[in-house]
């Protein structure tokens, strides 16, 4: 991984899903996502769980896992605190030693640029699937949807895929960077609900 990928600055993907709230009214937590297994609540409630687990591991201090993608667990201080929890992920992956040596996050240990990617694959991924669930537009920047691009290219085969991606979904290799990380993610960038 160069220097460019292993200490990105996951400040604008944050804002960018702080941006998509304001756009989002209760009557649509129940809504379906481009992600299957969320829908607009679950994923809200998986942005808030995820925004401590990955200021932890930024940290190298993990704690409890904060649970994460049920609706039902969704506080109702959401818009406010959604926010201030993922300024505080980004603030903590602004420190070079947050990309140094490994970390763990939900149970996983990785090489810490290695969850630096991961952390940023799931603001940009889950950001695109949260506008799209909510009829907003979503962009980001080319060198962050590059890197995610070619750390999902990583996995070649559907073995290697798990079950936390889809099978990917073919997009023209002349296709912008972030439809074709969104195809490698499993999911089609022409969806909509």
């Amino acid at each position: 991984m160069t220097d460019q990928t292993s200490r990105m600055d996951l400040g604008p993907a944050a804002a960018r899903v702080t941006a998509l709230l304001s756009g989002v009214s209760d009557d649509q937590l129940g809504s379906p996502t481009p992600c299957p297994a969320y829908s607009v609540g679950d994923l809200l409630d998986h942005f808030m769980g995820l925004a401590i687990g990955m200021r932890q591991a930024a940290e190298k201090a993990p704690g409890e896992d904060p649970g994460q993608g049920r609706a039902g667990r969704l506080a109702s201080d959401w818009r406010e605190e959604l926010p201030r929890r993922l300024d505080a992920m980004a603030a903590a992956w602004r420190d070079p030693a947050a990309w140094q040596g490994t970390t763990q996050a939900g149970g996983v240990t990785l090489p810490a640029e290695v969850m630096g990617i991961v952390a940023l694959d799931e603001l940009v991924i889950h950001g695109w699937d949260l506008a799209r669930a909510t009829g907003q537009p979503y962009d980001c920047a080319p060198g962050c949807a590059e890197a995610i691009a070619g750390w999902l290219s990583a996995f070649p085969d559907e073995e290697q895929r798990g079950e936390a991606f889809g099978a990917v979904v073919p997009v023209p290799k002349d296709a912008p960077a972030l439809d074709r990380a969104i195809g490698l993610s499993g999911r089609d960038p022409a969806w909509s609900p």
